[in-house]
């Protein structure tokens, strides 16, 4: 393993994602992707590089997980696609972090706001 702290079962599995595996998952929720296009999310979004040495493990154990499923494109490109399970780490993260952060209908409307913004 990579990142990830422990490995349970496929309900627990996404609990104990590290933020960087997270990101993967919320990356590949808009679309399947290649190693590079991820990269390049990421990249902009830590503003920073990161290095293959890094991306690619974390992709592995994403699908060693079945969080993520990978197919070939070409001989020399994988494609990664989130799986059902993976589609759901993303959405009950999301419930955990709005189950937090919602707390008053102040809140609540600044939720709103953000998700009207996107639509």
């Amino acid at each position: 393993m990579s990142e990830a702290q422990t490995i349970g079962n496929k309900s627990g599995a996404a609990r104990d994602l590290t933020a960087f595996q997270q990101n993967i998952l919320v990356i590949l929720a808009e679309e399947p992707m290649y190693g590079l296009a991820i990269k390049r999310h990421l990249e902009e979004y830590y503003d920073t590089e990161v290095n293959h040495g890094r991306l690619y493990p974390n992709l592995d154990d994403l699908v060693e997980m079945d969080l993520v499923e990978k197919s070939e494109l070409d001989k020399r490109t994988n494609q990664y696609e989130l799986t059902d399970d993976g589609l759901q780490a993303v959405l009950d993260r999301f419930d955990w972090m709005l189950s937090k952060f919602v707390t008053d209908d102040e809140r609540a409307e600044m939720v709103s706001d953000l998700i009207e913004a996107k639509l």
